[in-house]
């Protein structure tokens, strides 16, 4: 007699798990969309005053900025009509470009020290926490710290442009610091452990794989702090005097700058000193602009260079 093995139950179909799949597909979708949808609105929201600023600085500054107003000294007088602000350039040029100097590499170091070496250390959370507070702390009280360590002790030789790129650079170091900590927090690590795979040193590997896939991001937080220290004016009230005209020195003597000028003008009541401002804000603008496409090149460049090397 042949015995027959009795059958497995038939699993039930279950349809309604398909259904149960669209639709979490479809909630999904319509989260996203509502998402980017609030995204591109507050984009648009953040650029529309953006875009009015720069239009109005245009509009005003237009009828007075030109080479003339780029390469001619300041009237002494704010009552005085035509001028420009060829001192004003050359120091904001000279300032910020010492103080990014200073500033950015030792930022950038300190930023590989706290992600590569210190990680969770005592000197790694003391340095980020000293960054965090120096982040925090308004510039004006930079530029009374910097009159009252370098200015203060050498009387009226103190005021230079090399105190205002002291002030500057402190403003921009915890800005550097944390910015390039986080871009290289994000560098993946396996891209760390293939180098070591390959014989190389820790600072082989940092220099030829994680700096090049890091420099994007370490451009962009050097060029925010670039734009704060050059649109700074409180800190430089105290430290580098005023002249109306050119001083290529950064160690001897006042010196000024467009921020400065710009706050000069706007104070004023005299309509003259007022289109200067105008025009001195909107070569700022353009300053500001030209190095960040400049850096924007370099970097690329660099990373193109350093990929194909590596």
């Amino acid at each position: 007699m042949t015995t027959v093995a009795p059958r497995a139950p038939a699993t039930p179909a279950r349809p309604d798990s398909i259904y149960r799949s669209r639709d979490g597909h479809r909630s999904r979708k319509a989260r996203n969309t509502v998402a980017t949808s609030l995204i591109s609105a507050s984009f648009v929201l953040a650029l529309v005053p953006l875009v009015g600023v720069v239009v109005f600085i245009v509009q005003k500054g237009s009828g007075v900025f030109g080479w003339h107003f780029l390469t001619t000294d300041i009237p002494f007088s704010d009552r005085d009509f035509g001028g420009g602000m060829k001192p004003a350039v050359v120091g904001t040029l000279l300032i910020t470009g010492a103080a990014t100097v200073m500033a950015v590499p030792l930022g950038v170091l300190g930023a590989i020290y706290l992600n590569e070496y210190g990680k969770q250390g005592p000197l790694a959370r003391l340095i980020r926490f000293l960054a965090e507070i120096m982040t925090g702390v308004p510039s004006i009280v930079m530029g009374l710290f910097i009159y009252l360590l370098w200015v203060l002790p050498r009387k009226q030789n103190g005021l230079s442009g090399f105190a205002g790129a002291l002030a500057l650079g402190c403003l921009m170091l915890p800005i550097v610091i944390r910015t390039s900590e986080e871009i290289l927090r994000v560098v993946p690590e396996e891209l760390r452990e293939g180098s070591y795979a390959l014989g190389s040193r820790k600072v082989r590997t940092i220099r030829t794989v994680v700096l090049p896939h890091a420099a994007p991001g370490i451009v962009s937080g050097a060029l925010l702090a670039v734009a704060r220290a050059a649109g700074e004016t409180a800190p430089l009230l105290f430290v580098i005097g005023i002249v109306t005209s050119t001083n290529t020195s950064i160690f001897n003597g006042p010196n000024t700058t467009l921020s400065q000028q710009i706050f000069r003008g706007a104070t004023s009541p005299f309509v003259a000193a007022q289109e200067r401002a105008y025009g001195a804000a909107l070569t700022l603008v353009l300053l500001v602009f030209i190095f960040t496409a400049l850096a924007r090149i370099v970097t690329s460049l660099y990373a193109r260079r350093s990929s194909a090397g590596g």
